[in-house]
């Protein structure tokens, strides 16, 4: 039988968040509806308790994990683990990871609905909010390495300039980029990678033939 999340787990959530199942391969606006749903939800509880600070750091805990172990992208994206096996997972995880109790709750909600794969974009969702309270924005930054906290900061004062409101960096790291950043600030995009340079010309050179 599916393991079900606890009453009192259970009933420290909105009764929004209590919704059928989804099927993992659904298409990812249904998958963005979802978390959003369940980010409003979670911010809302965060917000009133005034522990925005707290879900930050739960926010970013849990975004370095998804960057950095294979295990874990396994775990909330695999429809191989039974909800069981999600859920007694996902419960040490944040127990380990020493998660606030909404946020631990969530997922362990989450995971006794097979939603847990739509983390990545909750994690996004929630990013978006708190920037939006503190007056600020935050820029989605790829590059082929982690940058160092100095090159992040000279980033985010750059981007500032650009923008007009401070800027958080939410980075993450594709090693297939041969060079540069792709950096997504809403709906802008300013890609500087080599690799993406090389195939606008590679389409210049088809078209062309």
């Amino acid at each position: 039988m599916p393991k079900k999340l606890p009453e009192e787990q259970a009933a420290q959530l909105p009764p929004a968040l209590r919704i059928g199942r989804v099927d993992v391969s659904e298409p990812v606006s249904i998958s963005t509806g979802i978390a959003a749903r369940y980010a409003t939800a979670v911010f809302d509880l965060a917000k009133d308790g005034k522990k925005l600070p707290a879900l930050e750091k739960d926010i970013d805990a849990l975004g370095a994990a998804i960057g950095s172990s294979t295990e874990f992208k396994s775990l909330i994206s695999s429809p191989l683990y039974s909800r069981a096996q999600q859920g007694d997972a996902i419960s040490a995880i944040a127990k380990k990871m020493k998660l606030s109790p909404t946020m631990a709750n969530t997922l362990s909600l989450m995971a006794s609905k097979r939603r847990l794969f739509v983390v990545p974009q909750l994690l996004s969702e929630l990013r978006a909010r708190i920037s939006e309270e503190k007056g600020e924005v935050t820029a989605d930054v790829t590059a082929a390495k982690s940058l160092t906290k100095a090159q992040q900061d000279k980033l985010a004062k750059t981007l500032k300039a650009s923008v007009g409101k401070d800027v958080k960096i939410n980075m993450a790291v594709d090693e297939s980029l041969i060079g540069g950043l792709v950096v997504k600030v809403g709906s802008k995009m300013i890609d500087t990678s080599i690799r993406s340079k090389l195939a606008a010309l590679q389409n210049s050179m088809k078209e062309a033939g």
